[in-house]
């Protein structure tokens, strides 16, 4: 019989990834959310999920839908970053304690906020974390919490990854809040940072592939288990922008400025501009994940041609105009 598998935020871009490559491989696929009957329509191409209502705020809902279950994907944020403070760690809790009574293994995207600058530029997997932001002592928590489950019994695998893009469900991420604007053919690219700072880049679906390619090895990985992923690293960041351009057949198009000023000023009044501008100063240097462990345990990490990624990003985003040619891309 197919395992199954519980994604708690299959709306979010990271959940949606993995349900579409967890099903790839043989996956049985559940979701809960709060609004299953809206969320299905939202996913309409996605009649394999079997869903349940519920609410990750709630230990028992959570436990309630992990029944039978031997992975929880837990890929949940609270929408637009609201009360991020306030939400994170008991969501984490909650499917901590429905894992450690299932017996499912806990599935975690991690990010780079964990860090300080005492471990960049380039971060390995057991890097000293002292980072000086609130959300990055909130990530520090959280994997303090699932290290603790996993000393307790309950396996753990982490991906870390850099600024996530694509999939078919972008959202949430800096590429369609903070580069374009979904909606509209683009006359201009936004940059949040110096061109020439190094930067690195997740593409969702490749990220999912590479969590789905690890978990088929599940009985090598040890109870708390953590990668890198290495993705796309631009050494000149300004690079996605080119790639914007190619995939948009504009080489003129304009880049300018993120307008920090402004999303200073609002930050008081604005929670997702509060949130993006205490992550300004992972644009002002670079930082790298090395995914060595990674590439060493697999062979290869799945890799999407940039433009192909972009491509199919700004498609989804709504942002090619009349004309241009959507190109599928293809895991390598």
């Amino acid at each position: 019989m197919a395992s199954t598998a519980l994604i708690l935020g299959i709306t979010g871009g990271f959940g949606c990834e993995m349900a579409h490559a967890l099903r790839q491989h043989g996956w049985q696929i559940r979701a809960m959310h709060r609004a299953p009957r809206a969320a299905s329509r939202t996913l309409g191409d996605m009649g394999f999920i079997d869903w349940v209502k519920g609410d990750a705020m709630s230990a028992a809902d959570v436990r309630a839908a992990s029944e039978g279950v031997s992975l929880i994907v837990h890929a949940v944020n609270p929408p637009g970053y609201r009360n991020w403070a306030g939400t994170v760690v008991p969501m984490l809790d909650n499917t901590i304690a429905a894992a450690r009574d299932t017996g499912a293994r806990i599935l975690f995207p991690g990010t780079v906020y964990n860090f300080g600058r005492d471990a960049f530029p380039f971060i390995a997997e057991d890097a000293p974390q002292n980072p000086a932001t609130r959300k990055g002592k909130l990530r520090v928590a959280m994997e303090k919490r699932l290290k603790a489950a996993a000393d307790d019994g309950v396996p753990v695998l982490i991906l870390r990854a850099g600024d996530f893009f694509g999939g078919a469900r972008p959202g949430n991420n800096w590429f369609a809040q903070g580069l374009v604007t979904p909606g509209k053919a683009l006359r201009s690219i936004r940059y949040p940072g110096p061109h020439h700072t190094g930067h690195q880049w997740a593409y969702l679906p490749d990220m999912a592939e590479t969590a789905a390619r690890l978990l088929l090895r599940a009985d090598e990985l040890a109870p708390f288990e953590v990668f890198h992923f290495g993705g796309h690293w631009l050494e000149q960041g300004i690079e996605m922008a080119d790639a914007i351009r190619y995939a948009t057949r504009n080489p003129d198009l304009k880049v300018k400025r993120l307008p920090w000023f402004a999303l200073t000023l609002l930050s008081p009044f604005v929670e997702t501009f509060r949130e993006m501008r205490e992550m300004r100063y992972l644009w002002q240097t670079p930082v790298r994940l090395d995914n060595s462990k990674l590439t060493a345990f697999l062979g290869r990490e799945p890799h999407t041609p940039l433009d192909l990624a972009v491509t199919a990003t700004l498609a989804g985003l709504d942002c090619l105009p009349e004309g241009t040619a959507r190109q599928s891309p293809v895991l390598a």
